[in-house]
C-alpha cells in the first residue's frame, strides 16, 4: 500500500510539473518582447544634430603647434559621426577632411599586440596603470625603471610598437596600417607632411626608446621602432573613419559595417578598459567622470568613445586644450551621450 501511494505522489508530481512548464511556455510565448535600451535612429541623428547645433559655435582653444604641420590645420573642421554595432552611420558637419590620427592610432597597435601576444605580455613587459605623468614623460620611465609604462603613453606605445608582429619594420608597418584599415573598413593612408615635420623633430621620442632599451624594456631596434611609431600616428582619417574603427570596439572587435573580425572581444575588452583608464592624457580621471565611456583623443584634434554592445562615436575639432584634447570635441560627445542616456553608470531605480 505504501508503495502505491508512492508511485501515485510521483505520478501526481511529474503531473504537475508538465503542466506547470507547459503554462510557462505559453507565458513566455505570449509575453511581448523585451524593451532595449538601445536608442532609436530617430534618436541618434536629433542626439548629433542637437550637439552640433550647441557647440558649433565654440571657440576655445587652439591647434598643436609643438608638431609645426599641425598648426597649419584648418581650425574650423568640425564633424560628428556615430557607427552604430549593426552598421548604421550618423553624420553631421564635416566628415570629409582628414587629420592625422596622432595618439590614437595606440589603442588600435595595443589591440594588435593583445591579439598576437595577449594579455599577460602587455601586462608584464608595458604594463596598464597610469602614469600619472605628462604623455611624454621621461621621468615616468625612471621612476618606474622602465615598468609600468602604459600602452596609452609615449614611451608604452613605442614599446607597443617594438613588439607588434613583423621580421623587420617594413613587416611591422603593414601590420600595423592594415590593422588600421580593418577597423576603419578603408585604406587610410598617412598624411606625409605630419610624418616628415614629426620625424625631423622626434628626439624626445628617440631618446624615451634608448632609454627604455637601456632598462630591457624595447623589443625591436629603437631607433626603427621610433620611425614606425611617428608614421602611425600620421595616418589620415576623417570623422567616419574613427567612428567605424570605434564602432568596431562596440561590437567586440568586428567591423559593423564591413562584417570583418578585426580583433577577438577578449581583446577588446582589455583595451577598452586601458582606454577607460587612460585615453585622454592628464584628464582622463575628468573625461570618465563625466562621460563614463572608454575613449581616446588626438593631438590632430579627433576624440573617439565607444559605446559597448550600442555605438561608437567620433569628433574631430583640431583646437585642443592644455591637456592636448579636442575642446570642442570633448563637449560634443558628452553632449551626445548624456542626450542618449548612454552613460554606463546612470542606472534608474527599479
Amino acid at each position: 500500500m505504501r508503495r502505491s501511494i508512492s508511485l501515485f505522489s510521483v505520478m501526481i508530481i511529474g503531473l504537475f510539473l508538465v503542466i506547470g512548464a507547459q503554462a510557462q511556455k505559453k507565458k513566455k510565448a505570449a509575453a511581448p518582447p523585451a524593451a532595449t535600451s538601445s536608442p532609436s535612429m530617430a534618436e541618434i541623428q536629433a542626439a548629433v544634430d542637437e550637439a552640433y547645433n550647441n557647440d558649433k559655435d565654440i571657440k576655445d582653444g587652439k591647434n598643436a603647434d609643438y608638431i609645426k604641420e599641425l598648426a597649419n590645420v584648418d581650425p574650423n573642421i568640425y564633424g560628428i559621426a556615430v557607427v552604430t554595432v549593426d552598421g548604421q552611420v550618423y553624420t553631421k558637419g564635416d566628415i570629409t577632411s582628414r587629420v592625422s590620427i596622432q595618439s590614437i592610432s595606440k589603442v588600435f597597435t595595443l589591440a594588435r599586440v593583445l591579439e598576437e601576444q595577449g594579455a599577460k605580455a602587455v601586462l608584464d613587459k608595458i604594463g596598464v596603470d597610469a602614469t600619472g605623468l605628462r604623455f611624454n614623460s621621461i621621468i615616468a620611465i625612471e621612476l618606474q625603471k622602465g615598468k609600468e609604462i602604459n600602452p596609452l603613453v609615449n614611451p608604452g606605445a613605442i614599446a607597443a610598437v617594438s613588439m607588434v608582429g613583423g621580421a623587420d619594420s617594413a613587416a611591422k608597418w603593414k601590420n600595423i596600417l592594415a590593422t588600421h584599415d580593418e577597423f576603419a573598413g578603408a585604406d587610410l593612408g598617412v598624411n606625409w607632411p605630419v610624418y616628415v615635420s614629426e620625424a625631423g623633430d622626434n628626439l624626445r621620442n628617440q631618446a624615451i626608446a634608448h632609454l627604455l632599451l637601456a632598462y630591457g624594456r624595447m623589443y625591436f631596434d629603437p631607433v626603427q621602432s621610433t620611425d614606425v611609431y611617428t608614421k602611425q600616428c600620421a595616418i589620415n582619417v576623417n570623422a567616419k573613419d574613427l567612428a567605424e574603427m570605434a564602432a568596431t570596439f562596440a561590437n567586440g572587435g568586428t567591423n559593423p559595417v564591413t562584417k570583418k573580425k578585426v580583433v577577438s572581444p577578449e581583446t577588446t575588452s582589455f583595451t577598452l578598459s586601458v582606454m577607460a583608464t587612460a585615453g585622454l592624457y592628464d584628464d582622463s580621471g575628468q573625461w570618465l567622470y563625466a562621460v563614463g565611456l572608454p575613449g581616446k583623443s588626438g593631438v590632430g584634434g579627433g576624440i573617439i568613445a565607444v559605446c559597448p554592445g550600442k555605438f561608437g562615436i567620433a569628433v574631430i575639432s583640431p583646437p585642443l586644450n592644455a591637456a592636448g584634447n579636442s575642446v570642442k570635441a570633448q563637449k560634443t560627445i558628452y553632449d551626445v551621450v548624456r542626450k542618449l542616456k548612454m552613460h554606463p553608470y546612470l542606472v534608474q531605480p527599479k
